[in-house]
């Protein structure tokens, strides 16, 4: 006969050292799961489901973002700015440092005027927004509205519009959302101007000593070139206007600038001056037409402008309050000529003011963001 087979019995059989490891895993496997999560998170970020945001919450972000850093420029203190931007990045520290310079710029200004900005406000429009990694990509519009006082005039207030379009890349970072890359055009991007004293004093001095200008008898062309400026000023202009240019003229901004598109269509289709073979417009313009130097040559040699003044700030100063709207600034760095501007208006003490493309200015004084002392003005009257 076979033998009857024994059943066995398993045990399960735990040695000190088993138990050991048992426990420490139990104690280590929490966070090894976390730093598994976050490994996980680095290399493939997501935005927390708790933090996701709406458009309006986006909107809202947005505007609270802005009036902080809007602040810097009343108060001068740069420390607002700490904890809107992720400064850990490369990016994030460069669109920080572009903010500072941007309030240094306006805070040299003021001073050299003998002025002071009293007020901005600015109005965000929201594009798109897209969920990227760790955030959101936006793109929007703003317009800011700067109001600013002479010290000696406090009670008379004057302003003007800086308006541009943004990309901005937000992410969720110790539990609050910061900026991590931002782009717009802006005047602002060069080391702000440092004159010494004396320059300042004597600037004040020719500025101070004017009165306001009366521009009531101006040709009716000019009122219709300033009209149009006004109208298709883009992104600085007053909101009913829709912050549009002219949808009949390409837009060049994105070929190099759209200020000399600009001004040719302000001449042409506010000032009534005909295209002729050289300065002309069909489906594209002509060199005349969109470039700002070639812009200038052509209307000085062509007869129908001539020159005020050229040179530098502190050359042309006085000059530049023979400038009447529907005139023309060209700014030239190194002996080239970046930009033209039109002259739409002066401030409460004559100052002249300027509406520009690239970036979008609404009657903003004609020297701000450019006076760096290496520029120079070439200040040109139209013959309407």
């Amino acid at each position: 006969m076979p033998r009857p087979q024994l059943k066995t019995t398993r045990f399960l059989v735990v040695t000190k050292k088993g138990l050991f490891q048992a426990g420490l895993l139990f104690i280590l496997a929490p966070g090894l799961f976390g730093l598994f999560g976050k490994v996980c998170f680095f290399l493939f970020p997501q935005i927390p489901a708790a933090v996701q945001m709406t458009d309006d919450e986006i909107h809202s972000f947005l505007q609270k973002t802005i009036t902080l850093r809007d602040r810097i420029v009343l108060t001068g203190d740069l420390s607002l700015l700490d904890s809107l931007y992720d400064q850990e990045t490369r990016y994030g520290r460069w669109a920080c440092e572009h903010q500072i310079r941007k309030a240094q710029h306006l805070t040299a200004w003021a001073q050299k005027q003998g002025a002071r900005f009293i007020d901005l406000q600015t109005f965000i429009r929201l594009r798109s927004s897209k969920s990227q990694k760790s955030g959101y990509s936006l793109v929007f519009l703003a317009s800011t509205v700067y109001k600013y006082v002479y010290l000696d005039d406090p009670l008379t207030v004057n302003s003007f519009r800086l308006g541009a379009h943004h990309a901005m890349d937000i992410g969720y970072k110790d539990g609050k959302w910061v900026v991590s890359r931002e782009w717009y055009p802006d005047p602002f991007a060069s080391p702000p101007p440092r004159p010494k004293t004396a320059e300042i004093a004597k600037w004040q001095g020719c500025i101070q000593s004017r009165q306001a200008r009366d521009f009531s008898n101006l040709h009716p062309r000019r009122v219709a070139a300033v009209a149009y400026a006004n109208r298709y000023a883009g992104a600085a202009a007053p909101p009913g206007t829709g912050f549009a240019y002219n949808p009949d003229y390409k837009n060049y901004n994105y070929l190099g600038g759209d200020c000399t598109n600009y001004a040719s269509q302000v001449l042409h289709e506010g000032g009534d001056f005909p295209k002729t073979p050289a300065w002309n417009y069909q489906t594209e313009g002509s060199k005349a037409w969109v470039n700002a130097g070639a812009f200038k040559d052509y209307m000085l040699y062509s007869g129908r402008s001539s020159l005020i003044a050229h040179g530098t700030y502190d050359k042309v100063l006085p000059a530049s309050y023979e400038l009447l709207p529907g005139d023309f600034i060209a700014y030239a760095q190194k002996g080239k000529v970046e930009h033209i501007s039109i002259v739409t208006g002066a401030d409460s003490r004559g100052y002249t003011l300027v509406n520009s493309h690239n970036a979008d200015r609404y009657r903003v004084p004609w020297d701000l963001g450019w006076n760096t002392g290496k520029t120079e003005f070439w200040l040109v009257r139209v013959h309407y």
